[in-house]
């Protein structure tokens, strides 16, 4: 067993920080898009904007959550108008969830808003310090698809 050594204790911390940060920021950004939505909802909108139509099951599978926390999310959005099923052409007992134009715009918005802080934030940085950061994420973020 490895040794809890500094660095990975720092890195605990920091990291403890910086999910604790973001989840209340993309609560914030959530309710930008509708005040109804909780945190969760953001997500579900980057998703859905960059990755097209999708099952319900792939995105649960996708953000490790269950069928039923992911249902009762997209629940809200359609029930808001901002997301719509349509029936899957691969499989006619699936449907495709998708943005309707009033949820693109509203999350587009919100999301511009939110690039514009980053932008802020990190006007100091070196191009390579941001593109360091931003593979070393993906790096991290990377682990939860790999079996140990």
């Amino acid at each position: 067993m490895r040794q809890h050594t500094p660095e990975l204790l720092d890195l605990e911390r920091e990291l403890t920080v910086f999910l604790r940060r973001a989840r209340a920021f993309s609560g914030e950004l959530a309710r930008e898009v509708h005040p109804e939505l909780e945190p969760a909802a953001y997500g579900l909108f980057v998703r859905l904007d960059e990755g097209g139509a999708q099952r319900a099951t792939d995105l649960a599978a996708y953000f490790g959550v269950g069928k039923a926390t992911i249902s009762r999310q997209l629940r809200v959005l359609e029930n808001l108008g901002l997301i719509t099923r349509a029936p899957d052409p691969d499989d006619g007992r699936a449907s495709l969830v998708h943005l309707t134009t009033q949820g693109r715009d509203r999350f587009r918005t919100v999301r511009e808003a939110r690039r514009a802080e980053y932008v802020r934030k990190l006007a100091t940085w070196d191009p390579a310090e941001i593109a360091e950061l931003a593979r070393l994420m993906h790096q991290l973020n990377s682990l939860s698809d790999v079996e140990t």
